[in-house]
């Protein structure tokens, strides 16, 4: 049988309609290939934004702002020494962007200018440190993407 060019074209859109439906179904059905928003409350986050700029601004406006350095015993986050330990609060928080179980959320609680995440708690990779903290009532933010 011979095949004119007109079949041709309607057997290769055929071909190619199958191959993209074959991907489409196996990506939304597998599990292997399911993925997850940044944060389950991303909406809420989102309307919160405005305020992390202004923190991040405030904190920019500090003679010496929050600072870290990997450690034998670990990361050493350094809050400024012009302000004392019991007026900081807060909380830091470490994002494993590759898999969410390792997250975690650490309260500040300072006996020096200095906060030590311990090794145990950390696998060597990519991860995105943020400190949230409060100094007299004023609100600050430092975001930094790490690898450890």
């Amino acid at each position: 049988m011979k095949i004119n060019w007109g079949t041709g074209i309607v057997i290769a859109f055929v071909f190619f309609i199958s191959f993209i439906l074959y991907f489409v179904i196996t990506m939304s059905t597998n599990k292997k290939y399911k993925h997850d928003l940044v944060t389950k409350n991303y909406y809420e986050k989102e309307l919160q934004y405005q305020d992390d700029i202004e923190k991040e601004q405030n904190a920019k406006q500090l003679p010496i702002n929050v600072d870290y350095t990997r450690t034998e015993e670990g990361l050493r986050i350094q809050f400024p020494k012009e302000m004392s330990n019991d007026g900081i609060s807060g909380e830091v928080i470490l994002y494993r962007p590759s898999n969410k179980t390792f997250d975690f959320i650490l309260p500040i609680q300072l006996k020096s200018h200095t906060l030590l995440i311990p090794k145990e708690r950390l696998l060597e990779g990519r991860w995105n440190l943020k400190v949230d903290w409060k100094y007299k009532g004023k609100a600050y933010l430092f975001k930094q993407e790490i690898v450890y």
